[in-house]
């Protein structure tokens, strides 16, 4: 699909100069443009590129000055921030891309399931029993969606995703590929003939509306209840969430990251790349989690940065690791000086 640069400033409400006829059908960084293209403008890093773009369209700031001329292939669309104008347009490109509806075959839908306007079921996707699925929610080839599941509006499901039965996803949720919502928890318990005995995890995992799981992600089912994820939070991929957690609205999780059951973490909290939560603790409201950190005890003060396996606050950390580096220095040091006082001594 073809686009004009009069089209994409009557979007963007900019300005245009050069050819307000020049089209793109496709998106490009500035640095790689080509015939064709549409690129923009955003960091002053990448400025000597707007004078060699070979891209037919860029999005530039308002204000922006040139010192020399640009291309007379590339045509100028000037507005007050290029960056989010470019991403509006990602999103519709997405959009559009994305634009599938209809129910391909072969699959399976359960007779008593049902499904609201402009869905789209790829196919070998499976659609259990009594199943309730929103409008314009799409679901890709080989997705699997245990009976009893309820889908909110406008959610995507990515392919070769499993939601176990009795799950409840909200509304505008992306779940991507491989990921699986609502396997059993990590229950188990010792018996008198020494081995483990399967706890039943008769509960359910509620994502709320939102939300976005990357790949390859697992979250458990409750024992009993349910495992929650809270409005707007977003989770990276290879992340573990145990049984009965609850992770806060707005909270995101970097790639690795996991939390042990019944961990309760608060709403708006970061956490880096393959950091970790033990169960049964509480980590309060605006907390950062360094990546790699390992959270052993209940966080109460809210916003407090930690790092560190076990994590304690960051300023103590970085003066520790400090001394931590020089050890072997200050060893070294300690010998000197007790060869030193052997000497006076003798």
């Amino acid at each position: 699909m073809e686009f004009t640069a009069k089209q994409i400033a009557s979007l963007l409400n900019g300005t245009i100069e050069g050819d307000e006829n020049s089209k793109v059908s496709g998106l490009s960084k500035i640095e790689e443009g080509k015939n064709g293209s549409l690129s923009f403008l955003s960091n002053p890093l990448y400025t000597p590129y707007i004078y060699t773009t070979d891209a037919s369209i860029v999005i530039v700031k308002k204000d922006l000055v040139l010192e020399n001329p640009v291309k007379s292939t590339c045509t100028l669309i000037r507005v007050e921030d290029p960056y989010s104008c470019f991403a509006k347009l990602l999103e519709m490109y997405q959009d559009m891309k994305q634009n599938k509806t209809g129910i391909e075959q072969p699959c399976f839908i359960s007779s008593s399931a049902k499904h609201g306007e402009n869905c789209y079921i790829g196919a070998f996707a499976y659609i259990g029993e009594n199943v309730t699925i929103g409008n314009n929610v799409k679901i890709y080839p080989h997705s699997f969606i245990g009976d009893n599941v309820i889908i909110g509006n406008n959610t995507t499901i990515y392919s070769g995703v499993k939601i176990y039965y009795d799950c409840v996803i909200g509304n505008d949720c992306t779940i991507h590929a491989s990921t699986v919502i609502g396997s059993d928890g990590f229950g188990f318990a010792p018996n008198s003939e020494n081995n483990y005995k399967k706890v039943p995890q008769i509960g359910n995992v509620v994502i709320e509306d939102h939300v976005e799981i990357g790949s390859n992600t697992s979250i458990d089912r409750a024992t009993m209840g349910s495992t929650i994820i809270r409005k707007g939070a977003k989770l990276d991929n290879l992340i573990q969430i145990a049984h009965n957690v609850e992770i806060g609205e707005n909270t995101v999780l970097a790639g690795g990251a996991f939390v042990a059951g019944s961990a309760k973490v608060g709403k708006n909290v970061m956490m880096g790349g393959q950091a970790g939560i033990v169960g049964h603790i509480k980590i309060a409201d605006g907390v950062k989690i360094a990546g790699q950190s390992g959270v052993a005890s209940t966080i109460d003060k809210e916003g407090l940065i930690v790092q560190g396996s076990p994590a304690f606050a960051v300023g103590d950390y970085q003066r520790s690791y400090v001394l931590f580096r020089g050890l072997q220095k200050l060893n070294d040091r300690i010998r000197e000086l007790e060869k030193e006082i052997k000497k006076v001594n003798s």
